[in-house]
């Protein structure tokens, strides 16, 4: 795949690596990608705004304030034309002020008003990489939503080896072919998505319901990231307080048979992800009445099992989507039950979180995820906000969804 027409803005920071960005417009021009470029003021310290504009063929960018272009607003024209922003080397003192939001000159302000997908491409020395401060940073940013290639482990300008060496130009050219090919398949595939999220309630009578802890925030913030990758996502959710985007389509549902209906209705779809806590059990028959709590005796409360949601999709044959994920809430052996789950569901992944540990999961803003595939192959997302799980789970359900061996 060539990179035709892609718009792709790299900011150069400064860092002795700068002068690699030279390399990356050179590979990027061979494969016909529109090039601008802004030059920090740091970055002009190791290249030159002359060998920009040379291999671009166009203007380097440099101020916030430029006489030359006072009819556009630089920071908010350069993020619109721009397809990926591209910020190389991203220095310690780079992450730092996108971490907190500054905008004092024309690359943070570009980067701040961009609508844009932004790539990072750390490069420092390893203790200012491996240091709290800027791991902190790392972290503030992956949640922002910022895209991270690198860095590396090797030997660096200072003479020292580790971890802070920055992706060589072929490795950026290779996450950007990569990069653009998904966007690519997304848009001309059309895929759609479907994801049930939040916990359902079984009334027993007009104020008393059967139900479960699940906000519903991670299967959001699912749904948030699978519309943002390009796919059409519906989400099906249960009593929550969340808000999702426009472009998301929403069902608003209280018990498990009414999000039962809503998935029928929804197929056939792509994906299917099934985050939603759907409570077991309903009661035979629900009062009309509030049930007075002197005659209130639950031993004459019946109740029958509720409709297995997920099985349905993942076993409904017609219609089965081409992957199917679900979610795996234990409390011991987590792995071991949730791989059990997978099989008996006959789901191609299951995303399994251990509720009994305080600060994740259920009406926590982070969680810990172990995805497992269908040979009991296990990867962890370690703790984090759930909207960098989700940001996570999106592009391992992607990069299933595009592998060749799925795609028709």
């Amino acid at each position: 795949m060539t990179l035709n027409n892609k718009k792709i803005l790299i900011i150069i920071g400064g860092g002795i690596a700068a002068y690699k960005s030279l390399d990356l417009i050179r590979l990027l021009k061979k494969n016909n990608a529109e090039i601008k470029t802004i030059l920090t003021k740091s970055g002009r310290e190791f290249v030159t705004p002359l060998s920009l504009t040379t291999l671009t063929g166009t203007r380097t960018f440099e101020n916030i304030f430029d006489k030359d272009s006072e009819a556009e607003i630089d920071h908010i024209a350069l993020s619109r034309w721009a397809d990926i922003v591209i910020v190389m080397p991203t220095t310690a003192n780079f992450m730092s002020k996108l971490s907190i939001g500054k905008a004092e000159d024309l690359a943070t302000t570009v980067l701040l008003a961009s609508n844009k997908d932004i790539l990072l491409v750390p490069a420092m020395n390893v203790r200012m990489w491996l240091h709290k401060a800027t791991q902190s940073n790392l972290k503030t940013l992956q949640d922002f939503g910022y895209l991270f290639i690198g860095p590396e482990k090797g030997e660096m300008a200072c003479g020292e080896f580790g971890e802070g060496k920055m992706s060589s130009p072929r490795q950026i050219f290779a996450y950007l072919k990569n990069y653009f090919n998904k966007k690519d398949i997304v848009k001309n595939k059309n895929f759609k998505a479907l994801v049930t999220t939040g916990p359902t309630r079984e009334y027993l009578d007009p104020v008393r319901y059967i139900s479960n802890e699940s906000s519903g925030k991670q299967g959001y913030e699912i749904a948030i990231a699978l519309d943002k990758l390009g796919i059409k996502t519906t989400l099906i959710s249960g009593p929550s307080n969340f808000i999702s985007p426009k472009s998301i389509k929403v069902k608003k549902i209280t018990s498990a048979d009414e999000m039962y209906n809503e998935v029928k209705k929804t197929l056939p779809v792509d994906l299917a992800v099934c985050a939603a806590a759907v409570t077991d059990v309903k009661p035979t028959e629900r009062n009309k009445e509030k049930i007075k709590k002197s005659s209130l005796d639950l031993k004459s409360i019946n109740v029958i099992k509720n409709r297995d949601i997920l099985e349905f999709i993942s076993k409904n044959n017609k219609n089965r989507p081409r992957i199917v994920a679900g979610f795996s809430a234990e409390t011991q052996n987590v792995n071991k039950n949730s791989f059990t789950k997978l099989k008996d569901k006959h789901c191609d992944l299951i995303f399994a979180n251990d509720v009994s540990k305080n600060g994740i999961g259920f009406n926590s803003e982070y969680n810990k995820v172990s995805v497992i595939d269908k040979k009991g192959k296990i990867k962890t997302i370690p703790k984090n906000k759930k909207s960098f799980i989700a940001n996570k789970i999106a592009q391992i359900l992607l990069d299933k969804l595009v592998d060749d061996r799925n795609i028709n």
